[in-house]
């Protein structure tokens, strides 16, 4: 394991009842990257990163979080070890005002800096803080997907872990949402970013793994998988 490694999984295997939907993949993500899992729907990304965080049970291999094996361990235990994911369909606590939200993503923590790290938070997200007494509920799917990261942001990720932030919302919050993955990176978290969408996704990142079936088909610096043609066939369209 390379010291700037942050998190390494090693033939992690993942299974459905009879059905295996991760079929032993190797991935890592080191300090300071921007790494994209890519792939259709239905290839296991999900999957693995509800293993990667304790929610989904590990068949076989293992998986490596700041240099210790992390297996078994359950995702309120990995958050306070500044693991964090921002799950597929944002999960935010409905009937609670914006700011109470955020104050829930800051619930493991005991230090001053509370109260700051939601000024920021809103620095990132000048609309969330226009917002900031109303219930999530009463949010578009784009304000609640901020609303998720922000929270997620509240837990002081080592590494964040972010589960197709731009599923079923519209092309302008799908820049917006992008945007500010970008920006979350400029800022120093090391991110992992499942996605659907092949070319905005890699064209953030360093680095990317393309899955297919619960499999690692293809790795690489993300530009040169932007311009493979085999990936631009599978999932650009072209």
């Amino acid at each position: 394991m390379t010291k700037n490694t942050l998190l390494q999984i090693t033939g992690l295997k993942v299974a459905y009842g009879g059905i295996q939907a991760v079929k032993g993949i190797n991935f890592e993500v080191r300090e300071g990257e921007l790494v994209s899992l890519i792939g259709a729907n239905g290839a296991g990304k999900t999957t693995t990163l509800k293993a990667v965080t304790g929610i989904q049970p590990v068949g076989a291999g293992d998986i490596l979080y700041l240099g210790k094996s992390i297996k078994g361990q359950g995702p309120w235990d990995l958050v306070k070890q500044g693991l964090v994911m921002v799950p597929e369909g944002r999960g935010t606590f409905t009937r609670m005002t914006i700011t109470e939200n955020l104050q829930m993503g800051a619930f493991i923590r005991n230090d001053r800096e509370i109260e700051a790290d939601i000024d920021k938070v809103f620095g990132i997200f000048p609309r969330l803080k226009e917002r900031r007494n109303q219930l999530a509920g009463t949010m578009s799917g784009g304000e609640q997907q901020m609303l998720a990261m922000g929270r997620a942001l509240m837990a002081k990720p080592k590494v964040l872990l972010l589960d197709e932030p731009s599923m079923g919302l519209s092309p302008i919050m799908v820049d917006k949402i992008f945007e500010v993955v970008d920006t979350i990176h400029k800022q120093g978290v090391t991110i992992l970013l499942v996605e659907q969408n092949a070319s905005r996704a890699l064209s953030l990142a360093n680095r990317g793994y393309v899955m297919d079936s619960g499999e690692i088909t293809m790795t690489g610096e993300a530009k040169m998988l932007l311009n493979d043609p085999k990936v631009r066939a599978a999932y650009l369209g072209e």
